[in-house]
């Protein structure tokens, strides 16, 4: 059962992704926009996205789009690419007027599309995001002159959750993706996957600096901040306590957060999926 959202600035923020990869965009929106309070939700009971079903996937979406609605989230957050290439029609549906629904995809397509001397966007992602062409269709629609080659990454996201990164392992990993024809001679590469900012360093080090890295995660956040100054609904006041949520637990999961998000957090168990919730 949803209940009417009131939109008042002091509402939360609520911020999902299929795992923990999220609380890298939950971080950058705490650190521009520190007197917001922030509600996540973590599916790691079903990840990866990447490997599932749309419908699946638009069913993830949905149930925890009813669950953030409940909270009374002036804003939803989709930090998952995969959710935003499949499910954002879903969740702006489901959400109604209710709240005010944001994805990765757009914002950072609105920012590369304008980009001065881009010929070239590389995209690197999951295998759904990439199936779903969501990005090149998007930046070709808005800047016909750009061509985009996207690739699947599948390994990183994984790698990136048990904390393989900055190592000789990931390199090696980082670098067979990254030398792949497809990508090799573009002007500008997107991380299209919250959890890729965690591995930017070794994809600048990979470039020796000579493209733009884009790192969707500082985008979203000062999307989110410019949306909710439009709609008077940033908060003046002081933050309340932040809740983060996974749909499975572990302590493994405890511990990659303070991977993810630059500050310590408590993780709760919280199935959606069950009667009891």
């Amino acid at each position: 059962m949803k209940k009417k959202n009131t939109s008042s600035p002091s509402n939360p923020i609520g911020i999902f992704d299929s795992g923990i990869g999220g609380l890298t965009v939950a971080n950058a929106i705490h650190r521009l926009l520190p007197n917001e309070t922030l509600i996540y939700f973590g599916d790691t009971a079903h990840l990866p996205y990447g490997d599932k079903a749309p419908e699946s996937i638009r069913g993830y979406a949905a149930k925890i789009t009813d669950y953030l609605l409940e909270q009374n989230c002036k804003m939803i957050v989709i930090a998952c690419n995969t959710a935003s290439s499949i499910a954002y029609e879903t969740v702006k549906k489901q959400a109604g007027g209710n709240a005010i629904v944001v994805d990765v995809i757009n914002p950072v397509v609105a920012e590369v599309s304008v980009m001065k001397k881009v010929k070239h966007v590389g995209v690197i992602g999951t295998r759904a995001t990439i199936r779903s062409n969501a990005y090149a269709l998007r930046i070709e629609k808005k800047n016909p002159s750009m061509k985009v080659s996207s690739l699947a990454t599948p390994l990183l996201a994984p790698m990136i959750e048990e904390g393989f990164f900055n190592n000789k392992i990931s390199r090696t990993i980082i670098n067979s993706y990254l030398s792949r024809p497809k990508i090799k001679k573009v002007d500008v590469l997107i991380l299209a996957c919250t959890h890729y900012p965690l591995i930017k360093p070794e994809i600048v080090e990979y470039y020796k600096g000579n493209i733009n890295i884009v790192n969707s995660a500082d985008i979203v956040a000062r999307y989110v901040k410019d949306l909710l100054s439009k709609s008077d609904l940033l908060n003046s006041g002081k933050a309340y306590k932040h809740r983060f949520y996974i749909s499975d637990f572990t302590k493994s999961f405890e511990e990659s957060t303070k991977i993810f998000f630059k500050g310590k957090i408590k993780l709760e168990h919280k199935n959606l999926w069950n009667s009891g919730k």
